[in-house]
């Protein structure tokens, strides 16, 4: 029997990157976008699903009687009701440790920007500003080195412990976060607030959970050095943007990077729009994971946990 596999929103990937057709008998039907009023139309006839961001509830799994099988074209599930899902015997995989590298390279590169005042320098080279100057350069903004300095790392997984390893070749002393709240600390870990208190840079890598929304808000922003800087490519709303943008404004931190926002994409009234002109706030549009190398990784994977459910292997199975 031919399997119909519906992918709700191929345009998340571009399309010079080949997704390749799972080794099933299947029919294949793939949508540039799926808005909520043509959610059911599409996909009510499919026995798999790949979504990487359209919302996939209890009320369409009721409206998808032959679905077997959620294929999340992220590492990120919290799109998907899973509980739903499990309760109607209906198997959830995701892609994993496609971006492993991709993301701390461009954590990497946020915290550089920042440090070498790459924007602010440029800008003024457009302007015109190195032309006019009287001398052979001009230092107007302070530049600082990377090495010396403690990263603090939020989340040990994959992500984290690529970014502590890039980090300690670059002379970077590392530590890396105990869960907040947490009275025992493992080894090789150090207390959430002392991460606060010392680093120069946190970098965030871990999963949006209930229990890590808000992870940094007004009373970490207040525990952090003057001169720290925050950088997340993880989740948006790991972090209370009202207080960031307020942390970054009183000078309570240093500046901040961020590749992701609480809604995406960026809206208008976000507290960050006013920062994007500051030179000490750098915003990029949630592309961290979208490097060549890491496109192609997941695109593989995608036709591989459709073939592995079908072959009964758990793989990336989520539930």
């Amino acid at each position: 029997m031919n399997k119909q596999v519906v992918f709700l929103d191929r345009a998340t990937i571009p399309t010079h990157i080949k997704i390749q057709r799972p080794d099933i008998p299947h029919q294949w039907q793939e949508y540039l976008n799926t808005t909520t009023d043509d959610l059911v139309t599409r996909a009510q006839s499919a026995h798999v699903i790949i979504t990487n961001k359209v919302a996939i509830s209890a009320n369409l799994l009721d409206a998808c009687p032959n679905l077997e099988l959620i294929v999340a074209a992220a590492t990120g599930t919290n799109n998907i009701d899973l509980a739903a899902c499990q309760q109607r015997n209906i198997a959830v995989y995701n892609v994993r440790h496609y971006a492993d590298q991709g993301v701390p390279e461009h954590a990497l590169t946020l915290m550089l920007a920042l440090l070498k005042q790459l924007l602010p320098y440029c800008r003024d080279v457009q302007a015109g500003r190195w032309q006019q100057s009287p001398h052979f350069c001009f230092t107007d903004y302070p530049i600082e080195n990377l090495a010396g300095k403690t990263l603090g790392i939020i989340g040990a997984g994959a992500l984290g412990q690529k970014m502590a390893q890039i980090a300690q070749a670059l002379d970077m002393k590392v530590l890396l976060a105990e869960h907040k709240h947490q009275v025992e600390i493992r080894a090789g870990r150090t207390a959430f607030t002392q991460v606060l208190q010392q680093a120069d840079i946190i970098s965030l890598h871990c999963p949006l959970t209930p229990a890590t929304q808000d992870l940094f808000s007004e009373p970490e922003f207040e525990q952090m050095k003057p001169s720290a800087l925050l950088i997340n490519t993880a989740r948006g709303p790991l972090v209370d943007e009202h207080a960031l943008a307020t942390a970054i404004l009183k000078g309570q931190i240093a500046g901040a990077a961020t590749d992701v926002a609480s809604v995406e994409p960026l809206r208008q009234d976000n507290p960050l729009v006013p920062l994007l002109s500051l030179p000490n706030f750098i915003m990029t549009p949630h592309i961290a994971w979208a490097s060549e190398q890491s496109l192609n990784a997941l695109s593989q994977q995608l036709s591989k946990n459709i073939e592995d459910f079908y072959q009964h292997k758990p793989s990336n199975r989520v539930i």
